[in-house]
């Protein structure tokens, strides 16, 4: 078992608990699952969202809110042969901080605290398989996307 293997199961129970059932993606797109309410999240109050979020690989396209002065940390699992590549950050609304994880290889890690309103898109990616290892080995040229909007509030 992976030593983030634990991490990963806690970060998915605050995620359903903190905000769960705010998955609209902002964008019109795709959701993993249907919202109960139908509201769109930019008419949601600050009250509405959590003030820690944990978010792995299984949060792919998912759209969470933090409260402003919250904090928001992530891990993606990734190996040598499929490593992600570092997060990047568009948006306003986060300040990147000490995530204070030492990473396996391949793993992707990042921590922000959540400094003023706003909605932050960030994203990684990696090699949907292994390079080849020796000249008769077919090659793979698929990448594997990951997003996630923030909305702070």
């Amino acid at each position: 078992m992976r030593r983030t293997t634990p991490l990963v199961l806690t970060a998915a129970a605050l995620l359903l608990a903190g905000c769960g059932s705010q998955q609209d993606t902002g964008s019109g797109g795709r959701a993993p699952a249907p919202s109960g309410t139908g509201a769109p999240s930019a008419g949601r109050n600050a009250g509405d969202c959590t003030g820690h979020a944990n978010l792995t690989v299984a949060d792919q396209d998912r759209t969470v809110c933090v409260a402003e002065g919250g904090e928001l940390r992530l891990t993606l699992d990734g190996s040598r042969a499929r490593p992600w590549k570092p997060v990047t950050v568009s948006g306003s609304g986060l300040e990147a901080i000490n995530a204070g994880l030492v990473l396996q290889p391949g793993d992707a890690t990042a921590a922000y605290r959540a400094v003023a309103a706003g909605t932050v898109r960030l994203s990684s990616s990696r090699p949907r398989c292994p390079e080849p290892t020796a000249p008769d080995q077919v090659s793979c040229k698929g990448v594997e996307e990951w997003t996630v909007t923030v909305r702070v509030g």
